[in-house]
């Protein structure tokens, strides 16, 4: 993926301060990397404090982000099992700059009729066909009449891997903690590979971060906060851990005992030497439905909703303000992948048990069983490509055909005959 590191930076910063300012313990999903590329061709169109604000918030100059912004989406549909795309929509009375166009990213352009139930049956048929069905709706707000919605822009980023170690799928009811009494779809693994697990100190205390390697060069990472950590502190020094802006100490260097919320680390008996790290986290689905004018300041957007006058010469003649920003987004995380996606856009208005143990080895075991966040990563860049909270996850419904315990020894088994 080629994009600019300061590019990536830029759009990790914002994927940080939005995932600092998650209150609340609600689930939810967002992606910066969905928001970055529209703001830059706002600031490039931008002037006056708009134009400010909004390249602020990019973290870049005004007059780098357009290309920053053509860079960035071309690196992401260059990644395997990720797609991306923008789309422009405007009515036919509203004149457009050509230098402005001309910067855009590659992209469709479609004519608003100025219907809003035509028009979003349109815009709904693009969300839908470029996400494949993740998100069927486009979260704008459409305005009828001469003053209405003139422009929207808008942008979809779908992710799809496969874990190159599948979990295996079990039930096990939680005895205590938030979701204590509900029987929860577990996924279960081990692995040799210990260092997949650490543990990184923030300003809410101690988080534990696993890697989880997709194939297709995108990881997921879960992180899971001290008891009563807000949400927005463990998602920010997660975000600061897997862009390496903050120190991490993987597991199998740590001391034994309890050195991270939810790890445990102790010498055991076992059929071969080789430390091991055992794996236990619920299956989950979160959406997230967010208004970005609610957070204008976060994402540059102050002055530029305003529509008591135009904040955008450089994209139309006509006064523009933004009247509507907002992002749809899903993740789901299963025993087989991981996938995401999410639409956001931004709508124009006038403006205004073992076998027989034989040595002595080293245990990492990590278990998310109560609230959690999670991040996915270009494994390369660092870039991270969607950030969420899991307050709520899937409920266990089938019985299983074998016991835990059976599973556990047939895979413990087979690891001591490949060892």
């Amino acid at each position: 993926m080629s994009m600019r590191n300061s590019t990536v930076r830029a759009v990790n910063r914002l994927t940080a301060r939005w995932a600092a300012a998650h209150d609340g313990d609600a689930g939810t999903v967002f992606t910066a990397a969905g928001v970055w590329p529209l703001l830059a061709p706002l600031a490039d169109g931008a002037a006056g404090p708009a134009r400010a604000e909004l390249a602020q918030a990019l973290g870049l100059p005004a007059d780098r982000a357009a290309q920053a912004a053509r860079e960035l989406l071309a690196g992401l549909d260059g990644v395997r099992g990720l797609r991306a795309a923008t789309g422009l929509w405007t009515r036919a009375d509203l004149p457009l700059e050509a230098a402005w166009l001309d910067r855009l990213a590659p992209g469709g352009h479609g004519a608003l009729s100025g219907s809003a139930e035509a028009d979003h049956k349109a815009l709904d048929a693009w969300a839908d066909g470029r996400t494949g069905g993740l998100v069927r709706r486009m979260p704008v707000t459409l305005a009828e009449g001469p003053d209405g919605t003139k422009l929207v822009l808008a942008s979809a980023l779908t992710l799809r891997t496969k874990w190159l170690q599948p979990f295996t799928e079990w039930p096990r009811t939680v005895s205590e903690g938030p979701w204590a009494g509900r029987p929860l779809q577990m996924l279960y693994r081990t692995t040799a590979l210990p260092e997949r697990a650490s543990v990184a100190q923030g300003p809410t205390g101690a988080v534990t971060l696993l890697e989880v390697v997709g194939d297709t060069g995108v990881d997921v990472h879960l992180l899971l906060g001290e008891p009563g950590a807000a949400p927005g502190g463990v998602l920010a020094t997660g975000v600061e851990a897997v862009t390496r802006a903050r120190p991490v100490t993987p597991a199998s260097v740590l001391p034994e005992g309890r050195p991270g919320p939810g790890l445990t680390i102790a010498a055991v008996l076992a059929p071969t030497p080789e430390p091991r790290l055992v794996v236990e986290t619920p299956a989950f689905e979160v959406r997230g439905e967010h208004d970005l004018l609610a957070r204008a300041a976060l994402f540059g957007l102050e002055t530029a909703r305003d529509d008591r006058r135009g904040h955008f010469p450089g994209v139309s003649s006509e006064p523009l303000a933004v009247g509507s920003a907002r992002q749809s987004a899903v993740a789901r995380f299963g025993a087989e992948g991981f996938e995401a996606a999410a639409v956001t856009a931004f709508g124009m208005a006038a403006g205004c048990a073992a076998p027989r143990s034989r040595y002595r080895a080293r245990r990492a075991e990590v278990r998310f069983d109560r609230p959690f966040g999670f991040l996915a990563v270009h494994r390369t860049s660092r870039l991270v490509l969607a950030a969420g909270w899991v307050s709520d996850p899937l409920p266990y419904a089938a019985p299983p055909e074998k016991t835990l315990e059976e599973k556990l020894r047939e895979e413990e088994e087979a690891w001591a005959e490949e060892g």
